[in-house]
């Protein structure tokens, strides 16, 4: 079973940073893409970032420029730097990971609140 672990969300003010984490368990084959998408209240569920196994990158663009998703040197795991935060990225941020048959896993999700 395939389970998805993040931290690192919390509360920060404005212009400030955050770090998510998210490894993977449960399984020997390379997940990609690997990525992140948010929810906010009353709002769909949207992509943040993702990146593939070739380490190409897809950034959302209202986060271009401020965010930085990579991989980590630990199979399964990805991060995502969030910079110069603004409380419109106030949301509940969910790691997300595919395998090679389509598959698609979630993590429990990680609160990020950006106060003003």
């Amino acid at each position: 079973q395939v389970q998805l672990v993040e931290s690192g969300g919390g509360l920060v003010q404005s212009g400030g940073s955050l770090r998510l984490s998210c490894a993977a368990s449960g399984t020997a084959i390379v997940l990609s893409p690997m990525g992140w998408y948010r929810q906010a209240p009353g709002k769909q569920r949207e992509l943040v970032a993702s990146i593939e196994s070739d380490d190409s990158i897809n950034y959302a663009d209202s986060v271009k420029g401020r965010f930085t998703i990579s991989r980590g040197n630990a199979r399964n795991t990805v991060y995502l730097q969030m910079n110069a935060l603004k409380r419109e990225d106030t949301a509940v941020y969910y790691c997300n990971a595919n395998n090679i048959y389509g598959r698609t896993y979630w993590g429990q999700g990680t609160q990020v609140t950006v106060s003003s």
